[in-house]
């Protein structure tokens, strides 16, 4: 119960603190999940219109990434099943080089990092979303389970499926060849 001289919370303020601090993480995991660089702007402002929705209904003591990957799971879902998305050609990305680093070290680097995601890509979206959540994101699978309202030893198992699905795709992009 708030007393008089309790300083009260201001649910704006909060939200807007969130949206500074994780735009950059709800923008790299909507890409790690499959949403195009060129619509990343807009479903990251889809995935913040829905946070600020529910922002009330939040629990605080609970970690606030994997609460955000939920809205990102949800919404990059349903943006993918869009028709507009079922024969779209490869983007083609390009990244600022590192000055500091050798060519050839960036060309692998850049190789692999295309190799990983044409993999991620080749996946179905369930599958890919277990491996971004808990190889990538690093969110438990407990908190996995709770998050898609499964049992625990349900969800052990669809990662082990998901990462077996993950290395077979890896290895048809890769040509069996391990960089």
């Amino acid at each position: 119960m708030e007393t008089e001289d309790a300083p009260k919370q201001d649910p704006t303020a909060d939200f807007q603190d969130c949206y500074r601090r994780e735009l950059s993480y709800v923008v790299h995991t909507l890409r790690r999940l499959g949403v195009k660089t060129a619509e990343l702007e807009d479903v990251a402002h889809d995935v913040f219109v829905a946070v600020y929705r529910h922002f009330d209904e939040r629990d605080p003591a609970r970690a606030l990434k994997p609460w955000l990957f939920g809205f990102c799971f949800r919404i990059a879902s349903d943006h993918r099943k869009l028709a507009r998305h079922r024969y779209e050609a490869p983007e083609c990305e390009h990244d600022t080089a590192d000055p500091t680093r050798w060519p050839d070290e960036l060309v692998a680097e850049e190789r692999l990092r295309r190799q990983l995601l044409a993999a991620l890509d080749a996946m179905d979206f369930e599958k890919r979303s277990l491996v971004v959540m808990h190889d990538l994101e690093g969110i438990g699978v407990p908190e996995i389970a709770g998050l898609l309202a499964v049992p625990l030893n349900t969800a052990y198992s669809r990662l082990r499926l998901a990462r077996a699905d993950f290395e077979k795709q890896l290895v048809k992009i890769t040509g069996g060849s391990h960089e």
